[in-house]
């Protein structure tokens, strides 16, 4: 009998390594199974993000999201870091050719951006800097009222670029809508207001894009107004997208703009202007800086979004970018020609920049974004969003050529 005692000792032993075995191989199994689904299915990341928060808190998600990242990024980094940028649409070879010349004169003003170099000469897809038309589907006849281009700020990172699209806001409007359920709010005015998350019915035949808002009211709290009541009380510390009368539209910090907010007809606020003036934020220069990724490092490389101004106030870039850090895709902006530059929301599944088409669907301007053809035209938004209309003749100053 004695002989035969360990016996289930060893049998324990053995469950036991079996065990540890099974978690050791099945957990980074399962994790790397959910890193892939929340990279394929649009609604998972967000939730599990928010129940995470719900249970743990927001600075223990942001440093698994950080963390997460950081590894997905090392990952690229060594299996393909030596990728050549690429193109994601054609450019032209030569100068776009001006609108033809019927009998009939054109309603609108013409537009055409001027052509930046790429942002690294020795490290840029064909293409890079040039300004692309992008026809209005509801006036296929008139010079185009936006132009897109291509960037890649990175020279460690080939497949890291921004695509930025080009508003002339002589003849296109910017509108801001509340989703259903961002921004949150406690303030009575805005909680009796039927959300819809969708561009207003009486927009869609003028509507030419749609474009992600800022972060959740969670994340820093930031300020806005739209659609004629405060959602969020402004704060100070924030760069803010104000629009005026007459479609005056700025983006400043709050403390310079913030003796004209009864003027303001809507605003929506952001961490600090990355670019002001024509001058980088000191913060995107710091070490491990947070403010442009809410509790995520600045330099954490992931998608963004972002707005800016050019020193004229007449041209508004919008930029989404794959795999940036902030000061990336906040150079690439103000390369471009924005001097001043507000950053919007960031992860996977958040920022978007869509056109509307001709069918009334949707169709984002490059590849690999999260969306579908009904987002923001049928399919209500969760969270806040801007989108751009084409104005009526009639409301154009004509001006001399």
């Amino acid at each position: 009998m004695s002989g035969s005692a360990p016996a289930p000792k060893k049998k324990k032993r053995r469950w036991l390594r079996r065990t540890l075995i099974s978690l050791g191989v099945g957990i980074p199994i399962v994790g790397l199974a959910l890193w892939i689904a929340i990279h394929r299915v649009e609604w998972l990341g967000p939730w599990l993000a928010d129940t995470g928060r719900a249970i743990v808190g927001n600075d223990a998600i942001a440093w698994l999201e950080d963390t997460l990242y950081g590894v997905e990024d090392k990952y690229n980094l060594a299996t393909k870091g030596d990728q050549a940028p690429t193109a994601h649409w054609e450019v032209p070879a030569e100068e776009p050719a001006p609108p033809p010349k019927t009998d009939k004169p054109l309603l609108y003003p013409v537009f055409t951006p001027k052509n930046v170099e790429p942002m690294h000469a020795s490290f840029a897809a064909p293409g890079d800097g040039k300004w692309v038309p992008m026809t209005d589907p509801h006036n296929p006849g008139e010079a185009a009222p936006l132009f897109k281009t291509l960037l890649h700020p990175d020279k460690k990172r080939g497949w890291a670029h921004v695509a930025i699209v080009a508003v002339d806001l002589r003849q296109v409007r910017l509108h801001l809508v509340a989703g259903l359920h961002e921004p949150m709010t406690k303030l009575p005015e805005a909680k009796a207001l039927k959300r819809t998350g969708l561009i207003a019915e009486a927009d869609l035949a003028r509507a030419l894009a749609a474009f992600n808002g800022g972060f959740k009211t969670t994340h820093g709290n930031y300020g806005m107004k739209a659609e004629g009541v405060l959602w969020v009380e402004p704060r100070g510390r924030s760069c803010t997208i104000a629009m005026y009368e007459k479609d005056a539209l700025k983006i400043q910090s709050w403390e310079a703009i913030e003796a004209s907010r009864d003027s303001m007809t809507w605003f929506r606020q952001t961490p600090m202007c990355m670019y002001e003036n024509g001058e980088m934020h000191k913060g995107l220069t710091v070490e491990e800086n947070t403010h442009w990724g809410s509790t995520l490092d600045k330099d954490t490389v992931i998608r963004r979004s972002a707005v800016g101004l050019d020193e004229t106030g007449g041209i508004l870039f919008v930029g989404i970018s794959e795999a940036t850090t902030a000061t990336a895709i906040a150079k690439a902006m103000n390369h471009a020609g924005a001097v001043n530059v507000a950053q919007l929301d960031v992860n996977w599944s958040f920022p978007k920049l869509v056109t509307i088409e001709a069918d009334g669907k949707v169709k984002a301007i490059i590849d690999g974004f999260e969306y579908t053809d009904e987002d923001y035209v049928k399919k209500p938004m969760s969270r806040d969003f801007f989108y751009l209309t084409r104005k009526d003749p009639i409301e154009i100053p004509r001006a001399a050529p």
